[in-house]
């Protein structure tokens, strides 16, 4: 088995504002930047093995910091992108009401049967980041590996991965905080959810 510690990346500048960020590259707010340099904090001794991130910029540099104070290469996956919104990209909640009523009335009373229009299917989203981490617990046995992403993938991935219906993502997940810790135990196709939301600050991670 290998553990995984889910990640979502620090503060950006759409937080403030409650602006869907899917695909587009958002930059770090300041906030963000000390939420990745308390996580590098955390990773000098978390004991891991390998460093995984998202390619876009706010998970790359969350990623980052981590990686130089445990002298890791940090790797990115491309399977680890954020959902892609489609029509919803950079708009507020309201913006969208505003555009297309009925569509976000639907989204919200099933975001996987009725996601966002032109937005990709969370189940492919979910699938491609459970093949991520597929590979790297065969490449890992026994690892310990960071993997920094994003909040909407990282809830279907992990409805898919505990056997939770991904249209409840939102219910069961309401919300990973920025730069907090989410731990699982995954391999053989089985995962043991360990942890969940826990400030980076405040734990003493755990060895095998």
């Amino acid at each position: 088995m290998t553990d995984f510690i889910l990640v979502r990346h620090g503060e950006t500048v759409w937080h403030a504002e409650n602006r869907y960020a899917g695909r587009t590259d958002v930059p770090l707010t300041d906030l963000g930047r000390e939420q990745a340099a308390t996580l590098a904090t955390w990773a000098t001794t978390a004991h891991l093995t390998g460093i995984w991130s998202s390619p876009l910029s706010r998970a790359r540099l969350t990623a980052a910091p981590a990686a130089a104070a445990c002298g890791l290469t940090p790797h990115v996956d491309e399977r680890l992108y954020e959902l892609d919104f489609g029509q919803g990209e950079g708009l507020t909640r309201d913006e969208m009401r505003t555009r297309f009523p009925e569509r976000v009335a639907a989204f919200l009373a099933d975001p996987v049967a009725h996601h966002l229009p032109d937005g990709e299917h969370p189940r492919h989203a979910a699938e491609r980041a459970a093949d991520c981490l597929a590979d790297l617990a065969r490449a890992h046995p026994e690892g310990r590996i960071l993997v920094v992403a994003h909040s909407t993938l990282l809830r279907i991935l992990l409805c898919h991965l505990l056997g939770i219906p991904l249209a409840d993502y939102r219910r069961v997940f309401p919300r990973l905080h920025n730069g907090a810790l989410t731990e699982i135990r995954h391999g053989h196709g089985r995962t043991a959810l360990l942890s969940l939301n826990a400030p980076a600050l405040a734990q003493t991670p755990a060895l095998h």
